[in-house]
């Protein structure tokens, strides 16, 4: 049985990517390309920001993307999820996160993505088990108390706090690919008995809490986005349809981000064969609220297509890796083409990434040249 939604009426409008995208707070963007939230293990052990980190962002402010998105920034040393991981769980990190604010503010609006591993942090990184809404055998994660809980839902508005302090016009939360917050809408394995598990409503009550909270305690043109995934993690693609219409339509966002991993592919849901994961999302009922994807977006002719399927931004991240400047290529041809992979190690370091980022990249078969 497929959810009950409503077909956004814009669908069939193709949107024009350089035209600028007006959020419900804070400034509209110059245009609808952002930059994807990527892993790349270039700040300090402590969490603060290093100049390999800023260098990499802000050359893509200055390259074109109508927002430039941080990396994962966890919100607690506990839920910490990578090696070089950016932090924002300290106000020790405000400084060089000012100046990261500052300096992103030469390209379009700027955002800070929250996140916590949750039962995805390794336990020799973070000194012991990971957390986790249930008890996971297969990682070692312990169960959350209620009270714990509370916390990290505290912790996340603290983080969302400190960004905006720090100069930055929103967060993104990263309730996506299986971290934390996509943790507790596990509808296989969150079965908690308190209000935090369950039922689908129990199950995304975190996530509607943070929101809140933020949107209470954060100045009026503070900009709330917010990352989903729509299958894998234990996620049923049903609610997450159920989800990006209901937070799109209850004006308590600003964006949604969608991370498809691959927009052209159809749902692994049988429900929901037939056509690509994008056209799903893009037919929901959203308001004013503006609707995005990410996912093997990586040339012109893919920027033209899934603005064609109906979404109001597109999220950058392999384009972004080669081409610091790939919204400016975009525009200048329509048919741009990024450069062939496996690229040259020194192709990417002349594209502002760090040696560390690069070692990184050799993790993404046929990414990086031998």
């Amino acid at each position: 049985m497929t959810p009950p939604f409503q077909p956004h009426m814009a669908l069939q409008m193709s949107i024009d990517p350089f035209s600028p995208l007006v959020l419900s707070r804070g400034p509209a963007l110059p245009n609808r390309f952002m930059l994807a939230p990527l892993t790349n293990q270039q700040s300090h052990p402590d969490g603060t920001l290093s100049n390999d980190e800023y260098r990499w962002l802000t050359m893509r402010a200055e390259g074109g993307f109508g927002l430039t998105m941080t990396c994962a920034a966890h919100v607690l040393a506990s839920g910490q999820g990578f090696a070089g991981q950016l932090g924002i769980w300290s106000d020790a990190h405000l400084p060089g996160l000012t100046g990261l604010a500052e300096g992103l503010r030469r390209g379009g609006a700027s955002a800070v993505q929250l996140h916590h591993a949750g039962m995805r942090s390794p336990a020799d990184l973070i000194g012991g088990p990971p957390a986790c809404p249930w008890d996971d055998d297969k990682t070692g994660a312990r169960s959350l108390s209620t009270a714990a809980v509370e916390d990290i839902v505290e912790a996340f508005v603290t983080a969302g706090l400190r960004a905006e302090r720090a100069g930055f016009n929103g967060v993104e939360l990263h309730s996506a690919h299986g971290y934390l917050l996509g943790q507790f809408l596990d509808a296989e394995h969150n079965q908690r008995k308190d209000r935090f598990g369950g039922s689908f409503a129990n199950r995304r009550r975190v996530l509607d809490t943070i929101i809140d909270q933020l949107r209470l305690r954060t100045g009026p043109e503070f900009q709330i986005g917010i990352r989903i995934s729509p299958e894998r993690f234990g996620i049923d693609t049903a609610e997450a349809l159920e989800l990006a219409s209901s937070l799109m339509t209850s004006n308590r966002i600003d964006y949604l981000d969608v991370s498809l991993w691959d927009c052209w592919k159809e749902p692994l849901d049988a429900r929901f064969a037939g056509k690509p994961l994008i056209e799903w999302f893009a037919q929901v009922e959203r308001g004013s609220t503006p609707l995005g994807v990410a996912g093997m977006i990586v040339s012109g002719a893919d920027v033209t297509r899934a603005f064609a399927a109906g979404v109001d931004f597109v999220l950058i991240g392999r384009g972004a890796i080669l081409h610091h400047d790939f919204v400016r290529q975009v525009a200048a041809n329509p048919d741009f083409e990024p450069i062939a992979r496996p690229v040259a190690p020194e192709h990417l370091e002349a594209e502002g990434l760090s040696d560390a980022f690069v070692e990184y990249m050799k993790n993404w078969k046929g990414f990086v040249a031998a």
